[in-house]
């Protein structure tokens, strides 16, 4: 465990961080530790064995860099809720029906972690930024007589769109899963089908749940959002105005990495040699090569990953293609091989499988192009880059992170993906062939008037996204007025101030 010492804790703003048990989730909440750490507040950082293990890179570099944050891992009880040894990961669930016994696991750290906190610091913490999926650290919070932020994880709108969908239940009385309905209090009119809504917790035995982690969601005291004011400004106000709460926009996290250097794994270590991938890149025209990775949780089915490798050939453009069939690439790895695929395209493709190191590929001159799946990490990551993207939409809040790449920001080429592919169900239906996709690459990398006024605007995107993190930037001044405001209310607390 790293830690700067714990005796820290009492003499500054000491944050508890609890992030949901999923890399998508995990992975911005270890920049907020890093974020809050480096501006002068405590930190410790709530996580399993397992899991520690994940980000043991991260925490390495933690310690040599000093920073007061301190990794607790904490027992998880699998034994207990009937999953298997080490289901300590929403990515290694056998099963999507394990997923309620998952996060009934998760309420049973509440004692684990209260104890913690009152045997090993003088004074009680002095805020909680925990995930919506743990809605137990409510009443952790209360215990303590201090303030809860919710993290969701997604960017303004999705949250905006999700919130309106569920707190006014706009989707009860509809029937037919495709019929377009209007969403009310956005900024623009806006329609959306139910088969594309953002299904957070859902399959068997979510409902309750669902409920008490909504309302818990609407007694929090804030609410952290990964994005920046210049890329989603209407829809953070639209969102405080309708939560009525506090929107603390902290991103994008990822550029909280900048001195810590490319090489250091932000989730898993990856499957590929970095210095090996950076070389690979280095031997590519600069702006030539397109980026294909669909995130951490999405297991594309074999029929359709090989439409998308025939589509990457039939490009005739170098790309990096990061694969993840889970225990299904054994069938994927047989065509490769067996079809000749990894022969013929040895010198324009690199083939990953598993984790790859994003941030440093996508920061890469020769990448010109990211074909995603519109998870808000991996969006926000080439928003970053000042890259464009194709749009690949697989479930979650992934359809309206397609909505404002394409139609807001105007630096997206959709596929046309229609469907939702939910996670935990295997489908072995192709719903996007290798002519859309090949289609999809040549529009993305046009270099036509359309494809380059589509680079200018993902630049200029990318240009205020690092302003935004720099000392004067709308993040940046975020970060320090929460850790300002926390501060204040504890000193209030303990009868320090008067307000």
């Amino acid at each position: 465990m790293a830690t700067n010492g714990d005796s820290d804790h009492g003499a500054k703003a000491h944050f508890v961080l609890v992030p949901l048990m999923a890399q998508g989730h995990t992975i911005p909440m270890l920049d907020i530790a890093r974020l809050l750490a480096g501006s002068g507040a405590a930190v410790t950082f709530v996580t399993t064995p397992l899991n520690f293990a994940r980000i043991k890179s991260l925490a390495d570099s933690v310690a040599k860099s000093r920073l007061p944050i301190h990794f607790l891992p904490l027992r998880f009880p699998c034994a207990e809720c009937g999953l298997p040894d080490g289901s300590e990961n929403i990515d290694v669930l056998p099963s999507r029906y394990c997923l309620a016994s998952f996060l009934h696991a998760c309420t049973m750290l509440r004692e684990p972690l209260a104890n913690h906190l009152r045997r090993n610091f003088p004074a009680p913490p002095t805020c909680i930024i925990s995930d919506t999926g743990h809605p137990w650290t409510g009443d952790v919070a209360r215990e303590f007589g201090i303030p809860r932020l919710t993290f969701l994880g997604f960017g303004a709108f999705a949250s905006l769109v999700r919130y309106v969908l569920y707190r006014f239940k706009i989707f009860e009385n509809v029937a037919d899963e495709n019929e377009p309905v209007s969403v009310p209090f956005l900024p623009h009119r806006f329609e959306m089908t139910k088969a594309k809504s953002p299904g957070n917790f859902g399959g068997p035995g979510m409902e309750k749940f669902r409920e008490v982690a909504l309302a818990e969601e609407r007694r929090a005291d804030g609410i952290v959002v990964n994005t920046f004011d210049d890329l989603e400004a209407s829809y953070i106000d639209a969102y405080g105005q309708i939560t009525e709460k506090k929107i603390w926009t902290l991103g994008p996290l990822s550029l909280c990495n900048r001195d810590v250097g490319e090489t250091v794994a932000r989730g898993s270590a990856s499957n590929v040699d970095v210095s090996h991938c950076l070389r690979w890149l280095d031997s590519k025209k600069h702006g030539s090569v397109v980026y294909v990775s669909f995130g951490s949780l999405a297991r594309t089915m074999p029929g359709q990953l090989i439409q998308v490798g025939l589509g990457l050939e039939a490009s005739e453009r170098p790309f990096v293609w990061v694969i993840k069939a889970g225990d299904r690439f054994a069938e994927v790895e047989e065509w490769l091989k067996a079809e000749g695929f990894e022969e013929r395209v040895k010198d324009r493709g690199l083939i990953i499988n598993g984790w790859a190191p994003q941030v440093a590929i996508l920061s890469h001159p020769a990448v010109g192009g990211f074909m995603t799946h519109c998870g808000w990490n991996s969006t926000l990551e080439g928003v970053v880059a000042g890259l464009p993207m194709i749009t690949w939409p697989h479930f979650a809040e992934q359809f309206l992170n397609e909505k404002l790449i394409v139609e807001s920001l105007k630096i997206g080429v959709p596929v046309g993906v229609q469907q939702m592919t939910h996670w935990g169900v295997d489908d072995t239906q192709v719903f996007i062939k290798k002519d859309v996709v090949e289609t999809a690459l040549s529009k993305l990398m046009d270099e036509g008037k359309e494809g380059e006024e589509r680079r200018r605007r993902a630049r200029e995107h990318g240009e205020k996204a690092k302003r935004a993190m720099e000392e004067g930037g709308s993040s940046y001044e975020n970060t320090k007025l929460l850790i300002q405001e926390i501060q204040a209310k504890n000193m209030h607390a303990n009868g320090k101030l008067t307000m």
